[in-house]
């Protein structure tokens, strides 16, 4: 029997009533060393939950390989610490998860194939979810309520109603769960509307909401839908993300806090989404395509009780005062904010152009016709893709397809424009100085698509690419390699700028490790590592111009700071400073 029972109004817990007091915390997006610090701080907020997705992408990069479970994804050591904190969880393992995370969770190697019908009874998709749930339940399983752990309920798919209506499908989730020893209470999200309720439900288990306002007219709509049992808001949004380009999102302490007051007043269960939302390390953000392509920022700060750095907000103070009106909330002090390092100024002294070192690389995949990162069996990053052209003169360059996402155009190693997805560009005008000259196209992959039909859309070059008319073949495919930063031909350098790709590299001291934000003043696109530890993307459009870097990554005395910018720098300098620059609020 499962920990956690449905009664016509509400949970029992152990046959005891119970109220779900949950926040989101995604362990993948939090260094582990600070896990143990987060949870503290939730069950501190006054949670007794919190609730996290698993990403099917990281934990399986390649196809029936073993399962990945250790440093960021050690996801049985996050949920021991979960327990240790008094916290129950909510598990959300998809195998969908959206979370604005590199396409939704899925894994590239699976959405490559174009072929298979996504979230759907296919069993092409289904045999593949089956093989990876082979992998991963059996080492969770401890960690179950029925097993003495402390995860009560798990979630079957994610907001499935708002992608289609293949009941066979979910059914097929729940039993995947179930067969493989799955006993705790099983859940689905939808978005409050009777149409998103009715595709995403399933019989037997327990129909939540995501919403963010509205309350009662939310819950009214969850009712109706189900006439008994616990009401539920599995996503309470309290923040938004941010997407490049775009506005920083914020929403004010005092109108989520009534929000709540709200939710809790009626009786419901909550999950507040997020409670603490982390950050996008490395090439894991996702994007949305609407009617355009916007890929979504480094920072997972969303404007949550807990801020991207871990202290707490005036939601965290707003949010306790709430939950204190409805439930025991632990007699003790509220966190302070964790020490910042002292602002520190970094001389980047070290350079190693990019197009240069990648032509001493002898990994080239040879085509005729410019192919796909995905053909290529690239799953992040960047690819360098290389021809000559026959022809001369000026004329245009086009990209069948377009790009996916971004790519940068050289003619015999000068710039000579950037074409853009969001742009939907698919021509260039360039000058060719003679027959034979080379053609280079550096074409970055900015997060794969996590919402709507979108996910899996191919990267790299999406189709034959011709100058005045002419298809170019012959061309060599390079992926920049980004696993080994040693072995990079770095040399000193005392250029004050600098208008090619290229690492640079730099060192500082450091007397106590803490947390700090890296800013980058005069440099304008490009990825950050602190020894060794990939921050994420920057980008001088904002509206994010500090990437968070968490203390544990730093150590006492020497650190290495290293950047691959993308185009133009009009300095040597980064700075580490104590606070965030996110973007100017949008409420």
């Amino acid at each position: 029997m499962p920990a956690l029972t449905t009664t016509p109004t509400g949970f029992l817990l152990h046959g005891r009533p119970f109220r779900i007091i949950s926040g989101a915390l995604h362990y993948f997006r939090v260094h582990p060393a600070q896990w143990p610090d987060r949870l503290r701080k939730a069950r501190l907020m006054g949670l007794n939950t919190v609730e996290t997705y698993i990403p099917w992408n990281l934990h399986q990069p390649e196809p029936d390989s073993p399962l990945v479970l250790d440093g960021l994804l050690d996801l049985p050591r996050f949920l021991r610490l979960a327990q240790a904190e008094g916290l129950h969880v909510l598990l959300r393992p998809g195998p969908y998860i959206c979370a604005e995370w590199d396409g939704g969770g899925l894994p590239a190697w699976l959405v490559a194939d174009h072929d298979i019908r996504l979230r759907t009874s296919d069993p092409r998709f289904t045999d593949a979810l089956d093989r990876y749930l082979d992998r991963l339940l059996p080492p969770l399983l401890p960690h179950l309520a029925a097993n003495g752990g402390p995860v009560i309920a798990v979630q079957v798919e994610n907001e499935y109603g708002a992608y289609g209506d293949d009941t066979a499908y979910l059914e097929h989730v729940e039993q995947a769960l179930r067969s493989r020893g799955v006993e705790e209470l099983l859940f689905t999200c939808d978005q409050a509307n009777a149409k998103h309720l009715t595709a995403g439900s399933l019989p037997g288990t327990l129909t939540t909401g995501t919403f963010g306002s509205r309350i009662d007219d939310h819950l009214a709509a969850l009712r109706a839908h189900r006439p008994e049992g616990p009401l539920m808001c599995a996503e309470f949004w309290i923040g938004w993300f941010d997407h490049w380009g775009g506005p920083h999102h914020t929403r004010s302490a005092e109108d989520t806090a009534a929000d709540l007051d709200r939710l809790l007043s009626a009786g419901a269960s909550v999950n507040i989404y997020m409670f603490h939302g982390g950050t996008n390390f490395g090439f894991t953000n996702g994007a949305n395509h609407h009617h355009t392509y916007a890929p979504t920022v480094t920072s997972y700060d969303y404007d949550a009780p807990l801020t991207e750095s871990g202290d707490p907000g005036p939601k965290y103070h707003a949010f306790r005062d709430v939950i204190a009106r409805h439930a025991p909330v632990p007699d003790e002090p509220v966190p302070a904010p964790g020490p910042k390092l002292p602002v520190t100024a970094v001389d980047l002294d070290r350079r190693a152009p990019l197009l240069p070192y990648l032509r001493t690389l002898d990994a080239a995949v040879r085509t005729e016709d410019a192919v796909t990162m995905d053909e290529l069996g690239v799953r992040s990053g960047y690819v360098l893709y290389r021809t000559t052209v026959p022809g001369a003169g000026d004329g245009l360059l086009h990209f069948a397809g377009g790009v996916g996402d971004r790519a940068q155009v050289f003619v015999n190693g000068a710039s000579v424009g950037v074409l853009e997805r969001e742009r939907h560009d698919e021509t260039l005008p360039v000058r060719v100085p003679q027959p034979g000259a080379v053609l280079e196209v550096l074409v970055e992959n900015q997060g794969g698509v996590n919402y709507g039909p979108r996910i899996g859309a191919p990267k790299g070059l999406l189709g034959p690419v011709s100058f005045q008319g002419a298809a170019l073949r012959g061309w060599e495919c390079r992926p920049v390699p980004l696993g080994d930063l040693d072995t990079l031909p770095f040399v000193p350098s005392e250029a004050d700028t600098d208008a090619v790709p290229a690492f640079h590299q730099g060192t500082f001291d450091v007397d106590t490790p803490a947390d700090t934000f890296l800013a980058l003043p005069g440099w304008t696109k490009g990825q950050a590592w602190v020894n060794g530890f990939h921050l994420g993307r920057y980008w001088n459009r904002g509206p994010q111009h500090t990437l968070y870097v968490p203390g544990p990554v730093l150590r006492a005395g020497a650190n290495e700071l290293v950047l691959l910018e993308l185009h133009a720098t009009t300095g040597t300098r980064a700075r580490l400073i104590d606070t965030p620059d996110l973007g100017p609020e949008n409420h």
